[in-house]
């Protein structure tokens, strides 16, 4: 295709609402156009661009023993109401009423259909293990969509699920994926970092992140200098550091004359402002309490 009949309508201004870079650069690039909050519209450049993205996808998961399927976004109330998540997800799913009445969500993630799927087909632990995904479109209803494609109503997600006869073949499928997505990532040529993570409203024992290392984002991990250890700041367990133990000193009055400030206390007595203690008595006759 000639250049010159490319659809991508470049910008000469950002629009306000672009905070970061990216979403500013992407808008003047002619690569997305709004549609609403928090969902956008692909335009030609942006959309070749995903495509490459979802190729490499498939190759490592394919690689990794996955299988591609496709299941409707619109998923049947019941399946939830039998997990339980109906009411517990919140508002961030988007519950529906099709013309009969009927109960349905756009679906926020594939837990309890794909479930659905297996549990009526596998009869045997011999078909296991099993490792299917797709890569769908996903609606989660943000309370205050931002920064672009980063956090938007309507996104493109990679999700896998895997089904095992027991914990070793599940711990087995999780390290493929681990490793799969460590050669997506190195792919790709991001700066990243594996980082536990909260599993929310999905669940389960334990998660990790893949996140890529930016200047702008919408989260924060805490990273140990001196081990491997890497979490999410919603995960990351801090523990208590106790201070050194001190000798206690005898108490001493010292006159402080002209110092009206901790500043100018700190400088008189050659202490540090974490070693003082700020009190003010008020002293006045009962009668004008």
């Amino acid at each position: 295709m000639r250049a010159s009949n490319l659809y991508a309508p470049t910008l000469r201004n950002t629009p306000a609402e672009a905070e970061i870079a990216s979403h500013q650069l992407m808008y003047r690039a002619g690569m997305i156009r709004k549609t609403a909050g928090g969902m956008y519209t692909f335009l030609p450049l942006a959309w070749r661009t995903i495509r490459k993205i979802e190729q490499i996808i498939r190759e490592e998961m394919d690689a990794a023993g996955g299988q591609e399927i496709m299941m409707p976004i619109l998923q049947p109330a019941e399946y939830w109401q039998e997990s339980g998540r109906w009411g517990a997800y919140g508002d961030e799913m988007m519950r529906i009423k099709d013309r009969h009445g009927r109960d349905f969500c756009l679906g926020p993630t594939h837990e309890e259909m794909i479930t659905a799927l297996v549990r009526d087909e596998v009869r045997s632990y011999k078909q296991l293990p099993l490792m299917l995904y797709q890569i769908q479109d996903k609606f989660r209803d943000e309370r205050r969509p931002r920064f672009g494609l980063m956090r938007s109503r309507e996104f493109i997600m990679k999700d896998l699920y895997s089904f095992d006869k027991d914990v070793e073949g599940m711990n087995e499928s999780y390290k493929k994926m681990y490793d799969a997505y460590t050669n997506i990532f190195t792919r790709m040529g991001l700066e990243f970092r594996p980082v536990e993570a909260d599993n929310g409203a999905i669940g389960g024992g334990h998660s990790h992140e893949f996140t890529v290392l930016a200047d702008a984002g919408e989260s924060n991990i805490a990273v140990c200098t001196k081990c491997d250890y890497a979490a999410s700041d919603e995960k990351a367990e801090l523990k208590p550091v106790e201070a050194p133990a001190e000798d206690e000193l005898p108490l001493e009055k010292v006159s402080t004359p002209g110092t009206n400030t901790i500043e100018a206390l700190c400088d008189f007595l050659k202490v540090p402002a974490d070693k003082t203690i700020k009190a003010v008595a008020y002293q006045t006759d009962k009668d004008e309490l």
